[in-house]
């Protein structure tokens, strides 16, 4: 689970396993694989480094 900041400056926590597509049209769109959509603050490149990141916290062992 990835957080996030949504257009109303509220945080989201997001399941990035269930992400279909980012996209920048400007604003940051996250489809999901179930057709739900998401418009955050985060450009494109800070959600996937925030997916590789918590990926790599899940590989490593190191997640809490």
């Amino acid at each position: 689970m990835i957080k996030l900041t949504g257009m109303n400056g509220k945080e989201l926590i997001l399941n990035e396993e269930k992400i279909e597509k980012i996209e920048r049209v400007p604003e940051t769109v996250i489809t999901f694989i179930n057709g739900n959509k998401y418009i955050v603050e985060e450009d494109v490149d800070e959600v996937i480094n925030k997916i590789v990141e918590f990926k790599r916290k899940i590989c490593n062992g190191t997640f809490k």
